[in-house]
């Protein structure tokens, strides 16, 4: 009978014909290769015939028990993350006929802290920060163009990062995005960003472009595709010249897009397509609205509020 750990591996490769991230499966394996590590010291279990109910329980209860080396209890998103992933496994083992399915039952989630988005930025301040940026020169015009296209489809930097110059029409105003698990998805371009993308194209890239082969919306002084540290590196030189009081990552202008769509009314349905999410669930720290938004809704909406 094959160990614990040969059946995670055996797992690790059915994620990758689910066409699983290798980030995202490198966070799950480290998370059910602790679970049967721990498994094997603190229980003697080393085939899954040998997992019971007792030992699914104290497993969440060492969880719950963990330090970190500052002494403080893991968060209820990192707990989430390791119970997910080791629901996965059982799952994929249970419906093999290698455990019971009501090992699953046992494991329970932790509950999230309902916050409002961090790292977001308001209208105006995305506009501050991007006029901040010297556009006189090839690399930050390609550099507005990548932020602009961001902040109008909220992309992740993968996302903006893996577009080809096939992807855009702008006859059509819009992007065919290669998202998560090599799920495609057509979005909109706003008229502004898709007017900084058409001049790059037009009139950096060329001067950029060494290998006319090279397919690469979005390419270094090389001629090559731009990877994330890049990013990463003259986003950190352009927020050290301004002062937002705002930790900004690439992350944050896609934040900042779906923030202030929903503020301004937009359909969350619509809002889900646009970020290529699975479900509306992501999206729910999204719909807290602060007490101004509140306010302004209560209002306008509210019977005795129009009467007066």
């Amino acid at each position: 009978m094959k160990t614990m750990d040969e059946h995670v591996n055996d797992y690790v490769q059915y994620l990758r014909t689910r066409y699983y991230s290798e980030q995202t499966i490198k966070k799950i394996y480290l998370a059910v290769h602790g679970f049967t590590k721990w498994l094997h010291l603190e229980c003697d279990v080393e085939t899954p015939d040998r997992l019971h109910i007792r030992h699914i329980d104290s497993w969440q209860q060492h969880l719950l028990n963990w330090r970190t080396v500052k002494g403080l209890p893991l968060k209820p998103s990192t707990l989430n993350v390791r119970i997910n992933s080791v629901s996965g496994l059982l799952q994929y083992l249970s419906a093999r006929g290698y455990v019971l399915s009501n090992l699953l039952k046992i494991l329970q989630r932790a509950k999230m802290p309902m916050f409002l988005p961090q790292s977001v930025l308001t209208h105006i301040q995305v506009k501050k920060f991007f006029n901040s940026i010297d556009t006189s020169n090839t690399l930050g015009y390609r550099n507005r163009a990548l932020l602009e296209l961001m902040y109008s489809c909220g992309l992740r930097a993968k996302e903006v990062l893996g577009l080809n110059v096939g992807d855009v029409q702008f006859d059509h105003g819009t992007a065919l995005v290669h998202g998560k698990g090599n799920k495609d998805r057509i979005v909109p371009i706003g008229k502004t960003a898709l007017r900084y993308l058409q001049s790059y194209l037009v009139g950096v890239r060329p001067f950029l472009v060494h290998d006319p082969r090279e397919q690469a919306f979005f390419v270094t002084e090389r001629g090559n595709r731009c990877r994330y540290h890049v990013i990463k590196n003259w986003l950190k030189k352009y927020t050290d010249r301004i002062d937002l009081d705002v930790r900004i990552s690439s992350h944050t202008f896609r934040r900042s897009c779906t923030t202030e769509m929903i503020r301004a009314g937009a359909n969350i349905y619509h809002v889900k397509e646009l970020l290529g999410h699975e479900s509306l669930e992501t999206l729910k720290h999204y719909v807290k609205l602060n007490i101004t938004d509140l306010k302004k809704t209560h209002e306008k909406t509210h019977p005795r509020e129009r009467d007066s």
